[in-house]
């Protein structure tokens, strides 16, 4: 070792140490970036979490408040044509019509899923 010890060996020494020294700053400017980046994602993740914990919340009350109005009935009077030209006064094509355009209501309210309770 004493034997290779010049000037140009000390200089060459010194330079690769300093390398590594700039190199282990990068590595740890590098490391506190990533800790740094890791924390932020944490904190999003958390606040994710959360948004998501609530959004549950109210997907299960909506949830609940289609299966109250799915169960429920609808009340839809289902009328003579006499009783329509009684109530109306009206001419008995127009109790008719109304009759066919109640008929038809029920029928299109039915298909699409809602119960109808008839009177």
């Amino acid at each position: 070792f004493i034997a290779a010890a010049n000037p140009a060996t000390m200089l060459a020494l010194l330079d690769e140490l300093e390398t590594k020294e700039e190199q282990r700053a990068n590595w740890f400017r590098m490391a506190q970036k990533l800790g740094e980046d890791l924390d932020t994602a944490e904190r999003l993740i958390a606040e994710l979490d959360q948004r998501l914990i609530e959004y549950a919340g109210i997907a299960t009350r909506e949830a609940r408040r289609v299966a109250e109005l799915e169960a429920r009935k609808v009340n839809l009077s289902k009328l003579s044509v006499g009783e329509v030209m009684h109530m109306s006064g009206f001419s008995r094509d127009y109790a008719e019509g109304w009759c066919a355009g109640n008929d038809n209501a029920i029928h299109e309210i039915r298909t699409a899923g809602i119960k109808v309770k008839e009177s």
